[in-house]
């Protein structure tokens, strides 16, 4: 049975949250930063004892996971982290990709110079991330500057449904941030100039083909991993 990595970097978890929620959301969050890899056993002894808590808990945040589908529950074999399919992907990019075309426009229309300026540093600490090669700096980097372009189009239906849907983003990217970053940077350059620009048309179809070649990167790499059908 493979030992589960890393968990114990993260310590115990704070406990003034209640402790179910800490430990649902602490779980989780592993999961989105890569610690717990799809399709890895987890264990509940392990877990609680890298958390710092009873199995109790661990066991309730697994079954809340599962529900969530962020893990599987395999009878007579336990729980492991669910592996995403092309399909989930490409239904889950395709709605981001229409919320956020909209917070493009709406970003175009309505960004002052300090927020361009303020995208600008943004996208510096994402080429910074790329040039470290650190995955995990260069999905929370880009996790910045998606959410800071929402932020500037100043709908606040948008800044409502987006975070819905970026947990689930920021671990479908986990992957490909590195072998897509240089390309995904590029292309956010480009949106940013569009924004300085006050080009609301440009920006809505820049975020459209950046989210399209996202999704687009992302079924080809599950394809890849699955193999030639038989």
């Amino acid at each position: 049975m493979p030992h589960t990595p890393t968990v114990a970097a993260r310590g115990p978890i704070n406990r003034p949250a209640p402790l179910r929620q800490a430990v649902y959301d602490a779980l989780t969050e592993l999961i989105i930063n890569g610690s717990l890899k799809p399709g890895q056993h987890l264990v509940e002894a392990e877990l609680a004892e890298n958390l710092g808590v009873s199995r109790q808990p661990i066991r309730e945040a697994l079954q809340r996971l599962h529900t969530a589908g962020w893990v599987d529950l395999r009878p007579a074999q336990g729980a492991f982290v669910h592996s995403p399919t092309a399909e989930e992907c490409a239904q889950l990019l395709s709605v981001r990709a229409v919320l956020e075309t909209h917070s493009a426009r709406g970003a175009a229309q309505h960004a002052t110079s300090d927020d361009v300026a303020r995208l600008w540093e943004l996208q510096q600490t994402g080429l910074t991330a790329l040039a470290a090669d650190d995955a995990r700096a260069i999905v929370e980097a880009n996790a910045a500057l998606h959410g800071h372009i929402t932020h500037l189009s100043r709908n606040a239906v948008l800044a409502e449904l987006i975070p819905q849907v970026d947990r689930r983003v920021r671990w479908y990217y986990m992957p490909i941030a590195k072998p897509r970053g240089k390309d995904a940077w590029s292309e956010h350059a480009q949106l940013i100039e569009a924004i300085a620009d006050g080009d609301p048309d440009r920006a809505e179809e820049l975020m459209r083909r950046h989210t399209r070649n996202t999704t687009d990167f992302y079924c080809k790499q599950i394809a890849a991993l699955a193999g030639p059908s038989v």
